[in-house]
């Protein structure tokens, strides 16, 4: 029997096991993939949901066929409003999709932290083979099962259920199998000890979750009301151009008018010309508001990421339907309760003073003496018996290591530094207070105004539309000229455009009104003003926001 040719063969049983076994236990990309979105989806479901910030199924892939999609392969989707261009402008937008990406992250960190205070195992298979110029003298196998534990408390467990199997191929004996288990726990005593040493970085991972959701989700708001903004600003600009063509008509009533009683010697023809004069004015001026108009929606359509030359219908209506609303009326002291109480950035900046408190503690921690106290043990089965072992066969060690804390200048600073970040965190979170403060006084202000400019211009169409009627029945008296009627028709024209710029003024300085108090909602029906959300309720304490929870299962450190 040639030994150089068994051994191989030896070997190559050992490995192909070892491959049939690490194949079993092996995922693909695709299941990665898949495991890694499950769980992080699963986070921010959670926390969205306790957070009350889950309006909305949140993915970072896009949709399969989209609204925008469909109207880009030339598809008929109708007239479309608010609701539809709030998702066709989220869908293309870099910077959205850059927000939901970093929120995506922040969850997929928070899975390796909860990760570390998890049961680690891993498995190793090892084959080997010795010899000389002669040949194969010793094939070798070994298998391993590891298993760790890192505790709150800051100790470190690590077991290792090792097996190991030997052959000599030159004499041609039989395996033996040897068990060699190994133990060690390892436990800090001053520095590094404790829960809240040991579990900060998770402890920032499940806050930094809280603080990506918020600030997304204040991203989606302040997005949504930049879109609303230049949609109705779009509307505004249709709006001129539908009132210089119904002043197009009117003049064209009153010049033919003319023409007839001048041809009969009725009326001069000055003031016929005059009538003609400004129905080509008003012509002119249409052409220029279909000008405006047409650049305005070629703008709107790149910012929402569509082709200029893509049919594009828009919902006049909603223009129209823009009222006073007395339910949206709110006081001073109504809104600056609710800004402070409800803002999701201010909450981040008073939380954020807590996450400096906590890292002075750990900066005043890591000054004092390291004292790490160590026990390990291990042992050899009988061969070929590697369950069964006796006291011969086992060793232990206890080791107790003290690093003396006489050079810290680096922890020293970061101490220092760290007693500085909190006085800057809390000066930061007092200056949010105040700007959130004078903002909403402004807002408040610029709402107030602009309804009695919405009062004052609807009071102008009234008394516009009385002055034409007016004009009109002086006219047919005699008692009035054409000069009168079209002074009177282009201040009707000119009232309501600023009628239709004051509405949309307002309704805008209430959308950013409410979002700045955090009570704008983004629905499938488009925005909502929640109104419901200023009644007290037991989650205004903005202080506590965020709190910490123990457990190393499944960490639950923000309610």
């Amino acid at each position: 029997m040639n030994p150089f040719r068994q051994a191989p063969s030896s070997l190559s049983k050992l490995v192909l096991a070892g491959a049939l076994l690490a194949a079993a236990g092996c995922k693909g990309p695709a299941e990665q993939r898949e495991d890694a979105d499950k769980q992080a989806y699963a986070i921010l479901e959670q926390r969205r949901a306790e957070l009350a910030l889950g309006e909305r199924e949140f993915t970072i892939q896009p949709p399969l066929d989209s609204l925008r999609q469909r109207m880009l392969r030339g598809e008929p989707v109708g007239r479309l409003g608010i609701a539809q261009f709030l998702d066709i402008a989220a869908e293309n937008s870099r910077d959205y999709q850059r927000r939901k990406e970093d929120l995506y992250l922040s969850a997929l960190d928070l899975t390796l932290e909860r990760f570390r205070f998890q049961l680690q195992y891993d498995g190793t298979l090892g084959a080997l083979v010795n010899g000389d110029g002669a040949g194969a003298d010793t094939v070798d196998g070994s298998g391993g099962a590891a298993f760790s534990r890192l505790l709150g408390t800051g100790a470190s467990i690590v077991a290792d259920m090792g097996l190991s199997m030997a052959r000599s191929v030159s004499t041609g004996d039989s395996w033996e199998l040897v068990g060699a288990p190994f133990v060690s726990i390892s436990q800090p005593l001053m520095r590094g000890f404790g829960e809240r040493i040991v579990r900060e970085p998770l402890t920032q991972s499940e806050r930094n979750v809280v603080y990506e959701i918020r600030e997304f989700e204040r991203f989606r708001r302040t997005f949504a009301v930049d879109v609303i903004n230049r949609y109705f600003q779009l509307l505004r600009t249709a709006d001129q151009v539908r009132n210089e063509k119904l002043n197009i008509e009117n003049l064209t009533v009153l010049r033919e008018r003319n023409e007839a009683l001048a041809k009969a010697g009725r009326l001069s023809d000055i003031q016929a010309d005059q009538a003609r004069q400004d129905e080509l004015r008003s012509q002119s001026r249409l052409i220029s508001a279909q000008e405006r108009y047409g650049t305005a929606l070629d703008d709107f359509k790149l910012f929402l990421g569509l082709p200029v030359d893509v049919a594009l219908e828009i919902e006049q209506e909603e223009l129209y339907a823009l009222v006073i609303d007395e339910s949206l009326t709110i006081s001073e002291g109504e809104a600056l309760p609710a800004g402070l109480a409800r803002r999701l950035d201010y909450m981040t900046s008073l939380d954020q003073l807590v996450d400096a408190e906590r890292k002075l503690n750990i900066a005043a921690d890591a000054l004092r003496t390291r004292i790490t106290v160590t026990a390990s043990g291990s042992a050899n089965s009988t061969p070929n018996q590697p369950f069964e072992y006796s006291k011969d066969d086992l060793s232990w060690t206890l080791r107790a290591d003290i690093d003396l804390p006489l050079q810290l200048v680096a922890e020293r600073n970061a101490y220092r530094a760290a007693l500085i970040n909190v006085e800057r965190a809390r000066r930061s979170a007092e200056e949010f207070a105040d700007r959130i403060t004078a903002d909403l006084r402004a807002s408040l202000r610029q709402a107030v105004t602009r309804r009695q400019t919405v009062e004052i211009q609807a009071g102008a169409v009234v008394l516009n539309e009385r002055r034409i009627e007016s004009a009109n029945l002086n006219l047919q008296a005699g008692r009035a000229s054409t000069r009168d009627i079209l002074e009177a028709q282009q201040a009707l024209v000119d009232a309501r455009n600023s009628l239709t710029s004051a509405r949309v003024d307002y309704y805008l300085s209430q959308l950013a009104l409410w979002r700045d108090m955090e009570l704008l909602r983004i629905e499938d029906q488009g925005l909502r003003f929640a109104r419901e959300g200023l009644e007290p309720t037991a989650t205004d304490d903005v202080g506590s926001a965020v709190e910490e929870q123990g457990g190393a299962e499944a960490p639950q450190e923000t309610r």
